[in-house]
């Protein structure tokens, strides 16, 4: 590998401290969070001043950047008391501000000119003179708009060779262009462009015809109804070599309002994936000449929610990068637990474990560890055959773990398809 190259940053979403902590056990490079106010996720569990202040000492102590999303669209009375939050984020510490509002960019630079500014998808940058014209407002990256293939993405990057390039790699897709969506305003008066989208492109719809109150006719046949504005999620996963290759220095995984489950499983995968990239460089391989294992196809079917599409990445997508007949796929794992004690095995459940239950320990590996659950008692001692949501376990499993595991580290169980 040439000395002066660099794998991409792996940048995670941390909706919650315990999902910051969960991206970071799995090895994300940097996370990215909003506070309560002036952030597109108003209802992701978010931030508090002290909560913030404690999640970007977390961080830095195990050498993961902070960045702070203050990225709505901004009416005036948004702006009140904007200043002295600027004020505060430069002083805890964060990293730096995703801003997507030329007016709040502007208050950025006025208030806290030290600050890094990376500017949102939400701004839609979709070419090189628009790259070229944020890098004149003081902007040191911008997160592309997802419409972009990787032809364009290489234009870019020859282009506008000093500043940072951030893509969108995995997660949900807006039907949108850039996500910047009018409908959940006009369905329940809850504005996206303000962080309390209601995600209405997930609904089921049918037709009504006016002369005809009270009759609906599916747009097609089908009696789970019809998701007509329902995206497959994004998966870049087996696109990472060309984006390496290509030059971009940050890849970017949505999920702020995701579970800690999903978190955790998106952000290992990728880690394993990148580092695999990394291994293969620095042992002589070609760019062209990297392709993931298998492994990597058999993990990936287990993160997500809707199934997969590459989206614009070779050429623009078709009605197969939509989900037109389901909210989301079946899911064919469950996170049970996460590790909150090793040694014995101390396990916070998030969902129904019973005793003789298969599970998957989501280890560094890339391949999970398989077990069984042998015993498990309350903290007590007291024996339980079955744990409900919540609940904090001792927990035995068969054969033990090769390593042991890990503090906040995630187990996994085979859905019940029954239970659809």
């Amino acid at each position: 590998m040439k000395t002066h190259e660099r794998m991409p940053e792996l940048l995670a979403p941390a909706g919650s401290r315990e999902k910051l902590v969960t991206a970071i056990h799995y090895g994300a490079d940097a996370v990215y969070l909003g506070g309560a106010n002036w952030s597109l996720r108003a209802k992701a569990g978010n931030f508090d001043r002290a909560g913030l202040r404690d999640a970007v000492t977390y961080a830095h102590q195990h050498g993961v950047k902070v960045y702070v999303t203050v990225n709505i669209f901004a009416h005036n009375r948004d702006l009140n008391g904007l200043e002295s939050y600027l004020l505060f984020l430069r002083d805890a510490g964060a990293d730096a501000l995703i801003v997507a509002d030329p007016g709040i960019l502007l208050l950025c630079k006025e208030t806290v000119p030290d600050m890094p500014l990376h500017l949102s998808t939400q701004a839609n940058v979709t070419n090189k003179a628009s790259v070229r014209f944020w890098q004149a407002q003081g902007v040191s990256r911008i997160n592309l708009a997802r419409e972009l293939g990787l032809e364009e993405l290489r234009t870019i990057r020859q282009a506008a060779p000093g500043i940072g390039l951030e893509v969108f790699v995995h997660g949900a897709l807006c039907i949108s262009y850039s996500g910047r969506c009018l409908l959940s305003s006009y369905m329940t008066g809850r504005n996206a462009n303000q962080g309390d989208c209601a995600h209405p492109c997930r609904y089921s719809y049918s037709l009504l015809e006016e002369k005809r109150p009270g009759q609906y006719f599916p747009v097609e046949e089908d009696e789970r109804g019809t998701y007509i504005f329902n995206s497959r999620d994004l998966c870049l996963l087996f696109r990472l070599p060309e984006l390496a290759a290509a030059g971009i220095d940050s890849v970017k995984i949505e999920g702020r309002m995701k579970s800690v489950g999903y978190v955790g499983a998106a952000v290992r995968l990728y880690r394993a994936a990148l580092d695999y990239v990394k291994e293969r460089r620095e042992a002589g391989a070609a760019w062209e000449e990297i392709v993931l294992p298998p492994a990597f196809a058999d993990e990936i079917a287990k993160v997500g929610t809707r199934g997969q599409t590459e989206n614009f990445f070779s050429s623009a997508p078709s009605s197969l990068a939509m989900l037109y007949d389901r909210m989301r796929e079946i899911q064919p794992c469950t996170p049970v637990g996460i590790v909150r004690g090793s040694n014995p095995l101390l396990l916070e459940t998030r969902n129904v474990l019973e005793a003789g239950d298969q599970l998957e320990y989501l280890g560094r590996r890339l391949e999970p560890e398989t077990c069984t659950v042998r015993a498990m008692s309350a903290a007590d001692g007291v024996p339980l055959q079955r744990a409900n949501p919540g609940s904090l376990i001792l927990l035995t499993v068969d054969p033990p773990l090769a390593d042991g595991a890990e503090v906040n580290a995630l187990f996994r169980k085979q859905h019940d398809r029954q239970a659809e």
